[in-house]
């Protein structure tokens, strides 16, 4: 199917105030779709809303409260009918190794990427299934897949996020719902600027980083394909998978990459300087 003549669809997108959620909800608006955004902060996320005209729509949302998802659902089907589509992008990270940093920044991580999501995911769980249809789209990451250093947490988070999303798409095999999982690579967001001012999380600049845009047409595109799941970039994304798999590899293979991030930010950063 040309995702281009996808039917019309009323997508629910999380962390919509920028970023790629941001990307997604105004990707999803110029192909025709109706689009509730939501974020946790409410006056960016309006804002955005009506950047994107009629199509568009917003609420705020913390997606750590069931009750804020049941008022984000309701206020999609109040304007819109009913969500056809779920696409959870909200995340944080909090950067630093591990042992440095606080015990409330590991759970924020936590709670919003893993609970948060979870939470989201069963909210749509009960109200898609009651209709007889709906697509649940979670964006994960490629740590995932490759644990890295100056993420534990975050990686951890999203491990977890993996195995909940295709163990609930396994329960719900002969249900009415379709499941996606999209991983991102390195994305030029607000939290690569924050990974740039941490030199703890270098290896976010070892590989190209993705324009938000990137990662949005193969969200939307998901919407008319329905894929199982996408990795960035398509080639790389799968030699980095099967290395997660093995152990000891990962920890010859991301020593080097890392050294080759730090490399690449102090070049980053040099270019920064000299163009002020």
């Amino acid at each position: 199917m040309n995702p281009k003549n996808e039917q019309e669809q009323v997508v629910l997108v999380t962390g919509a105030a920028g970023g790629i959620g941001a990307a997604i909800a105004e990707l999803a608006v110029a192909r025709g779709h109706r689009v509730m955004l939501t974020d946790v902060d409410e006056v960016a996320v309006v804002s955005r809303a009506r950047s994107l005209g009629p199509r568009a729509a917003a609420c705020m949302l913390d997606i750590r409260s069931s009750a804020g998802w049941t008022r984000a659902f309701e206020a999609a089907e109040a304007v819109f009918g009913g969500v056809d589509v779920l696409v959870n992008n909200a995340g944080i990270t909090h950067t630093r190794v591990a042992r440095d940093l606080p015990e409330q920044q590991h759970r924020d991580i936590v709670e919003v990427n893993l609970l948060g999501t979870i939470t989201g995911v069963c909210t749509a769980l009960e109200r898609m299934t009651a209709r007889g249809r709906g697509h649940i789209i979670n964006v994960c990451s490629m740590t995932s897949f490759l644990p890295l250093p100056g993420y534990a947490t975050y990686c951890a988070s999203k491990f977890g996020l993996r195995a909940f999303h295709h163990s609930v798409a396994i329960e719900e095999r002969d249900g009415p719902l379709d499941f996606t999982l999209i991983h991102p690579p390195s994305t030029r967001t607000g939290m690569l600027a924050q990974e740039m001012a941490d030199p703890s999380c270098a290896i976010a600049f070892a590989e190209k980083s993705y324009a938000p845009q990137r990662i949005a047409r193969a969200v939307v595109d998901a919407i008319a394909t329905k894929p199982v799941e996408v990795v960035f970039p398509p080639l790389a994304g799968r030699v980095q998978r099967i290395a997660g798999v093995f152990p000891r590899l990962m920890r010859r293979v991301i020593p080097v990459a890392e050294a080759r991030g730090l490399r690449q930010r102090e070049r980053l950063l040099s270019h920064s300087d000299a163009h002020r």
